[in-house]
């Protein structure tokens, strides 16, 4: 985990901010996103897809009902479970994940699609929809291409995986081509500050594409 997030923290250097808050604000934007449409998070039975070492979970604990995690990592989802003993770990194949159909009330994957070779990722976001119950929401979160900001970190930062970001519009078209009715998408992490009137004008810009990050909802007929 020590090296993930000093290497993050290099990556993110210039911007004055540290790993603690791109999880931070991906989990409140979740939580929020959870409440419009699904109602109380603490009732919701949630999976996050491709969680790594665990970052957003830790954001989440005590906010909902159930949290599960998935990775093809091993080794990554060790260092997640001995930093978040509440949350269930289970390994994923990378062509399915280890979960029934219909299994959760809200599903997430943040920045994972990215990392994704093209070709896959109309599979990866079916499996997304498989495991999410009728009327349920699964949500992507991806950097934000358009930003220049995030286009420097995502240079700085030594990735393992190839990162090919994508447009949300591609995200959308994704999600509705597989079997999931896109509802809402946004931007967000407009500055390296989560202070209350910051976040009043972000999210009074979150339809335009400033901030660093973005989501694309989308509900499971």
């Amino acid at each position: 985990m020590t090296d993930y997030c000093q290497e993050l923290d290099r990556a993110l250097a210039f911007t004055g901010a540290g790993h603690e808050l791109p999880a931070r604000a991906r989990a409140d934007q979740l939580i929020r996103i959870a409440t419009r449409y699904l109602g109380e998070p603490a009732t919701l039975d949630a999976l996050d897809v491709g969680c790594g070492i665990g970052l957003t979970d830790r954001e989440f604990r005590g906010r909902l009902g159930s949290l599960a995690g998935t990775d093809v990592s091993e080794a990554a989802l060790e260092t997640a479970a001995r930093e978040n003993p509440d949350v269930r770990y289970v390994r994923a194949e990378r062509d399915r994940l280890p979960f029934e159909d219909g299994t959760f009330d809200f599903v997430f994957a943040s920045s994972v699609v990215q990392i994704v070779p093209s070709a896959d990722r109309p599979r990866f976001v079916s499996e997304l929809a498989r495991v999410t119950r009728p009327g349920g929401l699964a949500v992507v979160v991806e950097h934000n291409p358009y930003n220049p900001a995030t286009r420097l970190v995502v240079r700085r930062f030594r990735s393992d995986e190839p990162i090919v970001m994508l447009p949300a519009r591609e995200t959308k078209r994704l999600l509705s081509s597989n079997g999931l009715v896109p509802v809402e998408s946004g931007f967000f992490l407009l500055a390296p500050s989560r202070g209350t009137r910051l976040l009043w004008v972000e999210r009074r810009l979150r339809r335009l594409p400033l901030a660093a990050q973005y989501y694309v909802a989308a509900r499971n007929p």
